[in-house]
């Protein structure tokens, strides 16, 4: 008989290895609109509500400083971020979205991350149940 933390070790590794290896596709429609890499559309994401500073999207993105700098100076070559002196440290400066930015995430948005066939063929009851236990773990 298994454990709870067994069955919560393997529900977990299963839902990640569904969710990993069924959102290529969506990626690949994001990358196709809006016509920049994945992770150029990550970033502009976590920049959506405020402006961040090279570190903390870094942090937000699993990057290293340089990765993100890269990434943050291909966005602003694209006009969809832009580079402000932080108000409180001088030696930072903030990444802040451009409207151009905005119509990015816009397009983005519009691009319908299908749910898996597995998904799809669950018997309406069991997939009402799944819906459940994940909206418990939501809330």
């Amino acid at each position: 008989m298994s454990s709870p933390d067994d069955d919560a070790r393997h529900a977990w590794q299963i839902l990640v290895a569904l969710v990993t290896e069924s959102r290529g596709d969506w990626r690949r429609r994001i990358s196709d609109a809006t016509g920049m890499p994945f992770s150029r559309y990550r970033a502009l994401k976590r920049l959506r509500d405020e402006p961040r500073t090279l570190r903390e999207l870094a942090d937000e993105m699993g990057t290293d400083a340089p990765a993100t700098t890269v990434l943050v100076d291909d966005l602003e070559a694209r006009g969809l971020v832009r580079r402000q002196p932080h108000p409180a440290d001088r030696r930072a400066k903030l990444v802040s979205l451009t409207a151009a930015g905005r119509r990015q995430l816009a397009v983005a948005k519009r691009i319908v991350d299908q749910p898996p066939a597995a998904l799809l063929a669950l018997p309406a009851k069991e997939l009402a149940l799944l819906r459940r236990a994940l909206e418990k773990l939501g809330s």
